[in-house]
């Protein structure tokens, strides 16, 4: 029976990653994010004979539209998850909170802490049906620290930090692995969503280094999901070897 593993925020980045590398190995992937037409481009080019693709427009962020995309799944894919990956999240802004704009607060809080505890809470019943499965929460290195004009940003991944914690807590008696995935500066379209399409702006922030690839961290996500039954990663921070801490980089 094929395995399945569930990806969410699979249209780019990471997400986009680990379906590419999931597939290679054989993985049979369910693919979740907004934008369809990304997902259905993505799914024609690893499309084979060996692994079965099913892509899911779905906004994380929508408790009903999360219990109802997942029931709807085919029975013989819903059985078969093995993986999930809580990959979906954002940055916007990054002012002052005095100066924030609330709305930037309730994309950040309702996509990065509760659409991941929506998908968490639908798929975990599947994930109890079988030996040695594996939740990977994409957390960051705003998870592990705080910077200026990180305020909501970074609380919000300091959650997904605490929630991997929990999650582990309430799993284990169910052999469910618990991975949390804290990168650092990461050039994907992570910046060009956080300063709202200013291109020039999002470019300049990997500007005199070499940024981490989506493919780092996925391959990273691999390792991880694939260790044996009896051995669990239960945290990684991954950072650009020109990266000390989430505020020191050498730039050249």
């Amino acid at each position: 029976m094929k395995k399945y593993v569930f990806i969410t925020g699979a249209s780019s980045g990471f997400g986009e990653a680990c379906a590419h590398i999931f597939a290679k190995n054989g993985f049979s992937l369910v693919l979740v994010a907004r934008r369809v037409d990304k997902l259905e481009q993505l799914k024609v080019s690893l499309q084979n004979d060996t692994v079965n693709i099913h892509c899911l427009e779905l906004d994380i962020r929508n408790e009903k539209e999360v219990i109802q995309s997942i029931n709807s799944l085919p029975e013989i894919i819903k059985n078969n998850i093995h993986i999930l990956i809580n990959n979906a999240g954002l940055a916007v802004g990054r002012s002052s909170i005095e100066n924030a704009v609330t709305d930037d607060w309730e994309r950040m809080i309702d996509t990065n802490i509760k659409g991941l505890l929506y998908v968490s809470k639908a798929i975990i019943p599947f994930l109890k049906l079988h030996e040695s499965t594996q939740i990977v929460n994409i957390s960051s290195i705003a998870g592990k620290e705080v910077y200026p004009g990180g305020n909501v940003y970074c609380a919000t991944k300091h959650a997904v930090d605490a929630l991997s914690k929990a999650m582990r807590i309430d799993l284990v008696s169910h052999g469910i692995k618990v991975t949390n995935i804290a990168p650092g500066a990461a050039e994907t379209e992570f910046s060009l969503v956080r300063f709202k399409g200013d291109v020039q702006t999002a470019n300049s922030v990997y500007d005199g280094f070499e940024a981490l690839l989506a493919n780092d961290v996925a391959e990273a996500i691999w390792f991880v999901t694939s260790r044996p039954a009896h051995v669990t990663i239960n945290d990684i921070t991954i950072m650009p070897t020109a990266q000390a801490s989430a505020t020191i980089l050498y730039k050249k």
